[in-house]
């Protein structure tokens, strides 16, 4: 077998594929087992849920030290001093996931699985720790700046290298976003009925994260989890736990564990936990994921930016019109947003793409000019409202329903909450105040029933 290093989940799967096909006998709790043990991710509280993948019989070594080598600049993770994230790989869905919460994730799911019982040690093990150190490492900085960053790819075509927009905290977003897979996949499979085998390690993948390649539909018509939806799925999960107890509960474990000096040393551990966990819940729960420019391949503002003030009073609802039809794919919705952004700067002559937000149907919404630019997507009116447009031509047919509850149920509370729209903000479609069709005569009679729109 040929072991070539890439940084995309696709690559990822196709190796782990390679080792079911040469191993045919191996289960995917062993094949799990086996990745952890090449790739040295036996810390304590690893040890203290899982086992020690030294002492597992089923944690085979895997084939040959050119494939453990593989794994384990695949799967380990780290930060360098230049702000390069390892261990981090591209999902198709155009977001950054670490793999090692993850796979922690699904052996703990398979493990409780195979014994019949809860799947323990599930959230320690993929978000839990990494969330609880990064909020006491970091509590003498403001709460926003415990968490994160995310980063930017080399090359979203053939990535290789991951570089952080900041300096790293111990919960990136990368870690963030694993550990909720982690959670999501690990629950799913601690679940399966007696009667249920676990799939292949791949076909588990696949299933989560390359769907949207093969099927082009609407995610809401698929009934297995799906990484676009990570963060409701989390939720979802996650929600009816105490999670100031958990955190709180693991952090203790992590003392008797690690014996780390620095945490018996906090005062006031509750108030900072509560401080972390309000950051958490409202900037990867309640807020949808966000492309920032650079996942969708954005080209340099041209010129000055203008400054908002926030927050701002009005948020006005736009439709593409070309590209006319809705993108069902991140690649697809990343080639529509160059296209809009070369039309808006060569065509019309503007300094950037003019929408502060665009919504594709596929899940997510897609970084125009952001929280504090002012955009160019409402005449007269750039300075008081964000302009969020839907891909697409909406004259005769409604966008999808993830994109219109992106904006209805996600963007609304998101922008209030982080100080970019005032509570009592108005919502207007695009014609009421400029001389267009836009947002389409469907889609504006459809936004005249939501929430905070006037006549």
């Amino acid at each position: 077998m040929t072991w070539v290093h890439s940084c995309k989940m696709d690559s990822f799967i196709q190796a782990v594929k390679q080792i079911e096909d040469s191993e045919p006998n191996l289960s995917p709790l062993a094949l799990v087992r086996s990745l952890r043990r090449s790739a040295g991710l036996d810390d304590e509280m690893t040890i203290y849920f899982l086992g020690a993948s030294y002492n597992l019989s089923d944690a085979v070594v895997l084939i040959n030290a050119s494939s453990i080598s593989f794994f384990h600049k695949a799967i380990h993770h780290m930060v360098t001093d230049a702000g390069e994230e390892r261990g981090v790989v591209l999902t198709p869905d155009g977001t950054t996931v670490a793999l090692a919460p993850l796979l922690l994730g699904i052996e703990s799911g398979l493990k409780a699985r195979a014994e019949g019982t809860p799947a323990v040690g599930l959230f320690p093990l993929t978000l839990g720790r990494i969330l609880g150190l990064s909020f006491f490492r970091l509590q003498n900085v403001q709460p926003c700046h415990r968490l994160g960053p995310n980063g930017c790819w080399d090359n979203m075509e053939h990535p290789k290298v991951f570089r952080l927009a900041r300096a790293a905290t111990l919960a990136t977003d990368a870690l963030i976003n694993g550990g909720m897979d982690g959670v999501i996949l690990g629950s799913r499979l601690s679940n399966l009925s007696a009667s249920e085998q676990p799939p292949a390690l791949s076909e588990i993948l696949k299933g989560y994260y390359v769907f949207s390649q093969h099927e082009g539909r609407s995610l809401n018509v698929l009934r297995h989890p799906v990484s676009p939806k990570r963060r409701e799925l989390s939720r979802a999960s996650l929600q009816p736990l105490e999670l100031h107890k958990e955190v709180m509960e693991t952090l203790a474990l992590v003392w008797k564990l690690e014996k780390i000096k620095w945490i018996a040393e906090v005062t006031g551990i509750g108030r900072v936990v509560k401080e972390g966990l309000n950051v958490f819940v409202h900037k990867y729960w309640d807020c949808p994921q966000v492309i920032s420019r650079c996942q969708w391949g954005a080209q340099p503002f041209r010129g000055t930016p203008i400054p908002l003030s926030l927050p701002l009073p009005f948020l006005y609802i736009h439709h593409t019109e070309n590209p006319s039809e809705p993108c069902l794919t991140f690649e697809k919705c990343a080639s529509d947003m160059r296209a809009i952004q070369r039309y808006h700067q060569d065509e019309r002559g503007w300094s950037d793409i003019g929408y502060s937000f665009v919504i594709g149907s596929e899940g997510h919404i897609f970084e125009g000019r952001g929280w504090e630019i002012q955009g160019r997507h409402t005449k007269g009116h750039n300075s008081i409202g964000y302009g969020v447009s839907v891909i697409g031509n909406y004259n005769s047919t409604l966008p999808s329903v993830e994109a219109m509850d992106l904006i209805r149920h996600r963007f609304y509370q998101c922008a209030v909450d982080g100080g970019g729209l005032m509570a009592n903000f108005t919502l207007h479609g695009h014609r009421q105040v400029v001389a267009t069709d836009c947002p389409g005569d469907a889609f504006f009679e459809e936004i005249k029933t939501w929430e905070h729109f006037r006549d």
